[in-house]
């Protein structure tokens, strides 16, 4: 449901007693930015003021409800929660995690209902969100089951795109999980990705090996010669364009990944480390593969900032924008397949 040509961004709020209300607030200090789109904050309108009185933001809010079409030009709001909350910032508290689901689950629904077009999510703690609900390692394997698609960890820079063959798993999970058909299956993830939501017509991908030197010919493991060399080569007759298995260690040292359009990292820590390492506060989560548009911030909680106003809202605001240009790459995507008339 655009407004006045404008997307309306559904923002959940995340973690109460981390930074995500303090980067959602300071992204509207300059109120030029409602110029590219309609916020629509899933919160609570009392909560809101009093933290932009704390953080001595100048900011007027629209409080709305979910049959109320939101207004351009203001920061909307719909209040999830009507009891008051005993904030604690740093803290992990079940009431925390609580309505930071609740907040979610509200935005989902309005992604479905036609109420909001983007989603953009901030920071929560994956252990105290845990409920019947949501049983989920973060906030991709939930979504999965609320959208259409399959999911892609996708991670995204000015400098570098990432995606995740596998994600939030245990480091002893790893292997078996990686598979012909999940490897093929990424690929072709990322590699639609690339076309739709970035106007890559022809990705380059890099592919990262599952063992330090590619295995060393089978001296340390032989799972890059038996599992990952033979789906590669499947792609490529496929017609992607293909190239890997590279040591992760050397493939960023070295600058090769600038010569590529994305990387497939084997698993998080691989693909997370050297991508923070390059663009933490720049960078920003998206959620590829899914048919609605879901962006979140490059950072967590920031339980050690909390409340401190050292919050910096770059990558929330990257997040922002980055879900808006998807959107309208999108569109237009649809527009060339539509038959001319």
């Amino acid at each position: 449901m655009e407004v006045n040509n404008r997307p309306v961004v559904g923002i959940s709020c995340g973690d109460l007693n981390g930074i995500g209300t303090e980067v959602i607030l300071k992204s509207f200090e300059d109120s030029r930015i409602l110029e590219f789109f309609t916020p629509l904050i899933f919160s609570n309108l009392e909560f809101l003021l009093s933290q932009a009185k704390n953080y001595k933001l100048n900011l007027t809010f629209n409080k709305i409800n979910l049959n109320q079409r939101p207004r351009a030009g203001k920061i909307n709001v719909i209040d999830v929660w009507d009891e008051t909350f005993k904030l604690e910032f740093g803290k992990s508290t079940k009431e925390s995690g609580n309505l930071s689901f609740l907040s979610l689950e509200a935005v989902v629904k309005a992604i479905n209902n036609n109420v909001a077009d983007i989603m953009v999510t901030a920071p929560i703690n994956k252990q105290n969100i845990q409920n019947e609900k949501f049983d989920f390692p973060g906030h991709t394997g939930y979504l999965s089951k609320q959208f259409k698609g399959e999911s892609l960890m996708f991670m995204v820079s000015e400098e570098l795109k990432l995606g995740l063959l596998t994600d939030h798993i245990p480091l002893k999970d790893i292997v078996s999980k990686i598979n012909f058909n999940a490897i093929q299956n990424k690929i072709k993830l990322i590699e639609n990705s690339l076309k739709i939501d970035f106007g890559i017509n022809k990705p380059k991908i890099a592919v990262l090996s599952i063992n330090p030197h590619v295995g060393d010919g089978g001296v340390i493991g032989n799972e890059d010669d038996t599992l990952l060399i033979p789906a590669l080569l499947e792609a490529s007759k496929l017609g992607s364009l293909i190239s890997g298995p590279f040591p992760s260690d050397s493939f960023f040292g070295s600058g090769a990944y600038k010569k590529y359009d994305a990387v497939l990292a084997m698993y998080h820590d691989q693909g997370l480390v050297p991508f923070k390492t390059l663009s933490f506060g720049e960078g920003v989560n998206y959620t590829a593969g899914l048919n609605i548009v879901r962006t979140s911030p490059d950072h967590g909680t920031g339980y050690d900032i909390a409340g401190k106003n050292k919050a910096n809202p770059a990558s929330f605001k990257k997040a922002l924008f980055l879900g808006i240009e998807i959107f309208k790459m999108r569109k237009n995507y649809q527009k060339l397949l539509k038959p001319q008339l």
